[in-house]
């Protein structure tokens, strides 16, 4: 009967704290494993944030080669005259706005083309002329703002004019 008594008294006190021990270690593995994730998505954005931004050069690319005559161009402003799918004429530009690359279609503002995640510091466009035709040389850099380091990332291309090839 006197076994029974001490079956039942409870935990010992090492009992117990080999119990708060375990459970002590195995929330700072989880505490340390949510950090990692955490950190590891952050430079998962950052990074997609960048490869998002080459899209920004494709449509500049793509309304440049499209283009038939360079309307005018200066450091980080380019008009270009160009057709719509209807053979309309019509004009392109893109102007860097703060830290955002505005396109007008026929001066009216469509819009960005950087999402508000991403900051372009820096748009420049450039003439080259050859005895054979034109073509426009386009670089810019841009930085995502959910970047504390303040990593950048240039892009840049060179692009002849549609009816100069």
């Amino acid at each position: 009967m006197s076994n029974t008594n001490k079956n039942k008294r409870g935990y010992s006190l090492i009992e117990l704290l080999f119990y708060i021990s375990i459970f002590f270690i195995i929330t700072i593995a989880m505490i340390n494993s949510f950090i990692t994730m955490s950190k590891a998505f952050k430079q998962t954005s950052i990074q997609a944030d960048f490869v998002q931004s080459s899209s920004i050069m494709e449509r500049i690319s793509r309304e440049v080669r499209q283009a038939y005559v360079i309307f005018s161009i200066s450091g980080s402003d380019l008009k270009l005259n160009t057709r719509d799918e209807l053979d309309n004429p019509k004009t392109i530009r893109f102007v860097l706005s703060g830290y955002n690359i505005q396109l007008f279609e026929n001066d009216v503002l469509v819009g960005n083309l950087n999402t508000p995640n991403i900051e372009v510091t820096a748009l420049s466009f450039t003439e080259i002329t050859t005895t054979v035709g034109k073509a426009v040389k386009i670089n810019f850099s841009v930085r995502s703002t959910r970047d504390d380091i303040g990593r950048m990332e240039d892009f840049y291309n060179t692009v002849v004019l549609r009816g100069n090839y």
